[in-house]
């Protein structure tokens, strides 16, 4: 077994050769000897800065986003199976897209329709909740549950009404596309100021992690670190979605194989989380821009080819 630290800076090797291989693999073969000097033709520097790095960064932060909520959605839920969308911000994030689409609306009004509908979502979820009195990780889950289930009905019948024109805009921003990905830097910002804040919560999730109760034996508000884990962890997800659409697996599968690894203390499994969740959806880009050239394929599709073997081999492995 690996040392938790030497691990996590495997895994930040691993995070730097996924941005180099997504900038250096396309379609046209860039000259590198000159770009590395400051040089270059400027179709190369066109190339490399104004199209294949802000997308890989996009990328990065989208797998970095996704797998820190979920991490932090399976510490508040106590649920293993708990993701970025289980409890519904993707769902609210997709029908105001879609209504952008159907509408006309593109660009920055389709990523300010997506992020507020990510926003209704979470405050509609924490409020039915809570209703008149506290809430409950069950009670969460269930009305989180609920609400999503509400948000694919209006989702299908957005895609039934839609014009044919339209629908496969429309199904790749479901499946998670980066070709809608507007400027990396906000999505970049969002994921450190969320690792800093969850890094600040990191001994008092490590408690919390082992239940309710030895939590409040322990001296940790359960309730307010709850609250606290939701809005961050609804935040990230927003953002992610805002920026790609719904990116799935990423959240549920990274926080899991991380722990399979041996990181199971959050100091170490929050960054880890950020690193090989931000390098799985890289590959991923890069695999479904160049696999079938010029055709690009949704990145949701690779992430989970990508990830389900690879999980289940460190599942048996872990099992054995």
């Amino acid at each position: 077994m690996i040392a938790p630290r030497v691990l996590l800076g495997l895994l930040a090797v691993l995070a730097a050769a996924a941005l180099m291989l997504a900038v250096s693999v396309g379609s046209v073969a860039l000259h590198w000897p000159a770009l590395w000097t400051g040089g270059g033709s400027q179709v190369d520097r066109t190339i490399l800065f104004d199209l294949r790095l802000p997308r890989a960064l996009a990328a990065f932060a989208v797998g970095a986003l996704l797998a820190l909520a979920g991490a932090l959605m399976q510490v508040l839920l106590r649920n293993p199976l708990a993701d970025p969308y289980v409890l519904g911000i993707s769902g609210g994030a997709a029908s105001a897209a879609l209504i952008a689409i159907l509408i006309g609306v593109s660009g920055i009004g389709l990523t300010a329709a997506a992020f507020a509908g990510a926003l209704a979502s979470m405050a509609l979820v924490f409020s039915l909740a809570r209703g008149r009195g506290s809430w409950n990780p069950a009670r969460l889950l269930l009305t989180g549950v609920v609400i999503a289930s509400g948000w694919a009905a209006l989702i299908g019948f957005i895609l039934t009404i839609s014009p044919t024109a339209g629908l496969k805009s429309m199904l790749f921003w479901l499946m998670g596309d980066l070709d809608f990905a507007g400027s990396p830097l906000p999505a970049l910002a969002a994921v450190l100021v969320g690792l800093a804040l969850s890094l600040a919560l990191a001994r008092d999730l490590n408690v919390l992690a082992r239940g309710e109760l030895q939590s409040r034996a322990l001296g940790v508000e359960a309730r307010r670190l709850s609250l606290a884990i939701y809005v961050i962890a609804s935040l990230l997800t927003a953002a992610a979605v805002t920026l790609a659409g719904s990116v799935g697996f990423v959240g549920l599968v990274v926080p899991h194989a991380l722990r399979l690894l041996g990181i199971t203390d959050h100091r170490l499994l929050l960054p880890g989380a950020v690193l090989l969740g931000g390098a799985l959806v890289t590959c991923a880009d890069t695999v479904s821009r160049t696999l079938l050239a010029p055709q690009q394929l949704p990145v949701g599709i690779l992430t989970a080819l990508l990830g389900v073997p690879v999980f289940l081999y460190l599942l048996n492995r872990g099992r054995r």
